[in-house]
């Protein structure tokens, strides 16, 4: 018997990078390792030409091996093809030409509202977070825009977010266990990850589960697996587990 050699951030890495495509226009920000090792393997895989933006302006970094501590280190400037400065990046995206953002947020509703402000009353709140930073501009504005959430709960995925700190236009929502995908002005559960379940899904969800059908994500081919290695051999995408 085949031996599982893949993990669920390994899962959610490819998910990712399968959802780039060649000559497509991508940013990521802060605290972003999982997508930036994702972009990476899409141009490595099947997208040479996807153009990588990210916070300090680096444009196509050569290598993304030196950035242990962030994804906004300079490192991504200094072995970047060219600079492409964040205001630019807001502008290119308000003008239609961003193909993807990826973007992060604590809380997520049926309704695709994001939060990442407060948990409990605005005014008197029981934590609260650093903000939408530029989710507010780049969800509505980005032609796809992609979330990814390390954990997966009932407390992420609720009934109603406690603050809406922007909402509308998401494409896809990354987890650990599955993908939900926005449509219809809801969120619809796309595929469960091979190494989870439609129960474990249901167990750890919210609300109401909504799907067409039960779809599978596709499993880590070897040859991605490979590049993984090869381009991240530090880890870095599992960084936030």
């Amino acid at each position: 018997m085949m031996t599982q050699s893949y993990r669920p951030v390994d899962i959610m890495t490819c998910a990712i990078s399968n959802m780039l495509k060649d000559g497509e226009t991508v940013f990521h920000g802060v605290s972003s390792h999982l997508p930036m090792v994702a972009m990476s393997l899409a141009k490595h895989m099947h997208a040479p030409d996807l153009v990588h933006l990210n916070i300090p302006g680096g444009v196509n970094p050569g290598s993304i091996r030196n950035a242990s501590y962030s994804s906004a280190g300079a490192d991504l400037l200094d072995s970047g093809e060219a600079y492409f400065p964040l205001e630019e990046v807001f502008d290119l995206s308000m003008r239609g030409r961003l193909d993807v953002a990826f973007l992060g947020g604590i809380q997520f509703d049926i309704n695709g509202n994001v939060n990442a402000s407060v948990i409990g009353d605005y005014h008197r709140p029981k934590l609260r977070l650093p903000g939408g930073a530029g989710s507010a501009v780049l969800i509505p504005t980005a032609k796809k825009a992609i979330i990814w959430r390390t954990k997966h709960d009932v407390r992420t995925f609720v009934e109603q977010v406690d603050f809406v700190t922007t909402r509308g236009n998401l494409w896809k929502i990354v987890t650990p266990l599955c993908v939900f995908e926005f449509k219809n002005g809801k969120l619809y559960l796309d595929t469960i990850h091979p190494t989870s379940s439609l129960q474990e899904v249901k167990d750890n969800t919210g609300f109401e589960l909504l799907y067409d059908e039960i779809k599978y994500t596709a499993e880590p081919a070897k040859e991605e697996l490979v590049m993984l290695k090869k381009i991240d051999p530090f880890d870095y995408r599992a960084i936030e587990l």
